[in-house]
């Protein structure tokens, strides 16, 4: 099971910006159809479109701007993002939450002895858990960590076994 992220964010500000030109459309549209004056002359916007020259500035810009944009989008919905399950080993299909996944290994590495503070990364194959203690003498810790976590990954048993990554840093130093 390998959930990936839905594509929210950009599909709602295209349909935002969409929406908001077909709107100012459909009011100026209205507005010249009751006789009022509407809020976007269309014979100003025609007549200063029709000046433009393809080779002018504005329209290149505009140009360069808008295959930006749906190069951007492209990409959004082309390339995979991270995981929202991670697959766990066994025989359905199954998975943890990345929530999940990395609060329970947090909580692994915030057991151990000495351990005032953790704080887990997760990326494809690797976590990184960075701890704070308020030990001057740090020698050791690191392993402990290290093994904690080691040993809930075992529990758990994600389909792919990351590396573990443990960094260590004292509050207090050494007098």
């Amino acid at each position: 099971m390998k959930r990936r992220p839905r594509r929210s964010t950009p599909a709602v500000l295209t349909a935002l910006i969409l929406l908001a030109a077909c709107i100012l459309a459909a009011v100026a549209a209205i507005q010249q159809l009751l006789g009022q004056r509407p809020w976007i002359s269309y014979d100003r916007a025609a007549g200063w479109l029709h000046a433009q020259h393809w080779n002018d500035l504005v329209p290149a810009i505009a140009g360069g701007v808008a295959v930006l944009l749906g190069l951007i989008l492209v990409l959004a919905a082309v390339l995979p993002g991270k995981l929202t399950v991670l697959p766990l080993q066994g025989e359905p299909a199954s998975g943890a939450s990345r929530r999940s996944y990395r609060s329970t290994l947090q909580a692994a590495a915030s057991g151990v002895d000495g351990v005032s503070g953790a704080k887990l990364t997760l990326n494809r194959r690797k976590v990184t858990a960075r701890i704070r203690t308020g030990r001057t003498n740090t020698d050791g810790l690191s392993e402990a960590v290290h093994a904690a976590i080691s040993r809930r990954l075992a529990q758990i048993t994600p389909a792919t076994d990351p590396t573990v990554k443990v960094k260590v840093k004292a509050t207090r130093s050494a007098p």
